[in-house]
């Protein structure tokens, strides 16, 4: 019988606790406090909208002994950032996206194309980064770290690349959280085969020896060290934008995307 969303979100909210009382062992151990909770894992559910933390990126075994290596075109410190369009653009569009995250993949579906239209034309830069919550919070998985993984070999290749392959990950998104697609290399592989280019012999054994999976570790991090709450997240100049319909996972028209956009924008 099919798990319903209210059983998904009691499950949810089971690991949620369990994982609260281990962290809570783990400081004792370690003779820490816990202050405030901020090593208190943070599940937000909310209807129609995409909002989903945890305490961290999950485990890190598939980087564990292998060197860190930072894709070009990448900047930042550790190049957590990945950035499209004319580097002096007085405007920034920073987007949060976790490759398992069924609304992000709205937003990308529904804005990808005028996002990069608009960085095209110099409205503004576009910084891009990543989030790998949902590994974790769904119990198990390693879809999104091996999916940004794939993310850090097609920017190696060229930011155009990485603008293409996003764009395909998610018109192929798996539909639910829970559903660990990304997780296969082949899969990956793949779907690059639709970005005209992205196979070459570098991308191809990145993607299968993990070799940005270091790189993906600090990636992930940026999301609690910068207090990020769930994603998408969209912001422009620091203003967040309210970028989902409130309608399934569906995001505002292109329209009125740049209607917002245009509100923003520094004179």
């Amino acid at each position: 019988m099919a798990t319903s969303k209210k059983d998904q979100r009691r499950e949810a909210r089971e690991r949620l606790r369990e994982e609260r009382e281990a962290q809570a062992r783990r400081a004792k151990v370690r003779g820490r406090v816990l202050i405030g909770g901020s090593l208190v894992a943070v599940l937000a559910i909310a209807v129609g909208i995409g909002l989903y933390a945890a305490n961290s990126s999950g485990s890190g075994d598939e980087a564990a002994g292998k060197p860190f290596v930072q894709p070009a075109n990448t900047t930042g410190k550790d190049g957590i950032v990945v950035p499209y369009g004319k580097a002096d653009a007085k405007n920034v569009l920073s987007v949060w996206l976790d490759p398992r995250c069924p609304y992000c993949a709205g937003v990308e579906i529904g804005l990808g194309r005028t996002i990069k239209e608009q960085a095209d034309a110099g409205t503004y830069r576009v910084e891009y980064h990543f989030a790998t919550f949902l590994d974790k919070a769904m119990g198990s998985g390693k879809g999104s770290k091996r999916a940004v993984n794939a993310l850090g070999a097609a920017v190696n290749e060229s930011p155009e690349k990485f603008m293409e392959y996003l764009q395909v990950l998610y018109k192929n998104h798996p539909e639910k959280e829970s559903d660990d697609k990304f997780g296969s290399t082949a899969t990956l592989l793949e779907l690059a085969d639709q970005v005209p280019g992205l196979r070459t012999p570098g991308f191809n054994k990145a993607v299968k020896e993990l070799t940005y999976m270091p790189w993906v570790e600090k990636v992930g991090q940026a999301f609690y060290d910068q207090n990020m709450q769930g994603t998408p997240d969209v912001s422009i100049n620091g203003k967040k934008l309210t970028v989902n319909s409130g309608q399934g996972i569906d995001s505002i028209t292109p329209d009125a995307f740049k209607k917002l956009i245009s509100e923003n924008l520094k004179p």
